[in-house]
């Protein structure tokens, strides 16, 4: 007789065979839309077309003319490529399957770390803000302002490019006589194991905790009267405009994210703490860890590539003094956060299944 529990195992592990054709969909929709787009010469929001904000993102560099015709050619050739990762395992030729395997790594790079840029890890850090605020109208801003075209279009390419990413995964371990579902291929690899996973993955976490609470340390200062890296003036404008408020935002969700960071290595990440009435003592879910901390380490590497290539950056921050320092570690930030949230991933997963292994 199937249980219930049966049945969700088995649903579990047959998730992975569903990305491709799921990323096939989800492109071919949207490379539709931009085709559309190409021809009507409207429905573009990225680069120049993106008058909140397309001075941070990489795709500014790309006019309009050639990025909307080349965006859509991306998108519905990633469809196809992904539509032909979900048939059978067949492992085509080496030199074929490089390219395929690339093509699509390099498509789910571009979508998931490049189009969004720091607009994305913005509204993530602000979201509780508008979200309390929304009903007493602070802070005062214009809704339709936010969650416009433009940002919708950044959350669609990033959606996108996990998607795609999942399936090119699935189908390289697929071809590989992997396992689907956790990779395993009955050989034993010493990194990958708890204990080693433990280890260095106290580094990635003690790294991904500190550069944002550098961050925020500066912001708190600010907040509290304190021209840290700045002049007295611009901070009294700051006040002036409530900018000081943002920044106090930003900084409590980077301390909140950097105090989850450690919780990927300590015991409370793993079993809830007592504190917490009805869940004390339960096993904390693995994807209630690892999946909003995907996201934000792709976020904070996006963020990163569109502020770090802006020359007004480095005008506003004056470089690597110390308003400007703190952010020049993202990059570092998001590698780290990453490399931690996989070991917590590689600790914690058991036995796969799907193969038993384990």
């Amino acid at each position: 007789m199937t249980t219930i529990n049966d049945l969700r195992a088995r649903t579990d592990s047959r998730w992975p065979d569903r990305l491709a054709p799921l990323a096939a969909g989800w492109l071919g929709l949207w490379g539709v839309l931009a085709l559309l787009g190409t021809l009507t010469g409207a429905g573009y929001p990225f680069g120049p077309n993106d008058l909140h904000g397309g001075d941070v993102s990489l795709l500014r560099l790309v006019p309009v003319d050639v990025a909307t015709p080349l965006f859509a050619g991306v998108l519905l050739s990633a469809a196809v490529a992904a539509l032909a990762m979900s048939r059978p395992a067949v492992r085509p030729p080496g030199p074929l399957r490089a390219l395929l395997a690339g093509y699509g790594w390099a498509v789910a790079f571009l979508l998931a770390v490049v189009v969004p840029d720091v607009r994305v890890l913005v509204i993530l850090g602000y979201l509780p803000i508008l979200i309390v605020g929304a009903p007493f109208g602070w802070p005062p801003v214009d809704y339709s302002d936010i969650f416009n075209w433009a940002l919708f279009g950044r959350f669609a390419a990033l959606l996108g490019g996990l998607l795609l990413a999942g399936a090119v995964l699935a189908w390289q371990r697929r071809t590989a006589a992997s396992c689907v579902s956790c990779g395993r291929d009955g050989t034993d690899r010493g990194w990958t194991t708890p204990a080693a996973a433990a280890r260095w993955g106290r580094w990635a976490a003690g790294i991904a905790a500190i550069i944002p609470l550098t961050y925020a340390a500066i912001r708190f200062a600010w907040t509290a009267g304190i021209p840290l890296g700045i002049s007295r003036e611009f901070l009294t404008e700051m006040q002036d405009s409530g900018l000081v408020w943002a920044g106090f935002g930003l900084a409590a969700f980077a301390t909140a994210g950097a105090i989850l960071t450690l919780g990927l290595v300590q015991r409370w990440g793993e079993t809830f703490p007592r504190w917490m009435v009805g869940l004390a003592g339960r096993r904390v879910p693995v994807k209630l860890a690892v999946v909003p901390a995907t996201l934000v380490a792709i976020s904070v590497t996006a963020a990163s590539l569109g502020l770090l290539s802006n020359p007004q950056f480095w005008e506003l921050t004056g470089g690597t003094s110390l308003t400007g320092a703190p952010m020049l570690l993202w990059p570092l930030w998001g590698v780290a956060l990453g490399a931690a949230t996989y070991a917590y991933h590689l600790r914690r997963r058991g036995a796969c299944r799907r193969c038993g292994q384990g």
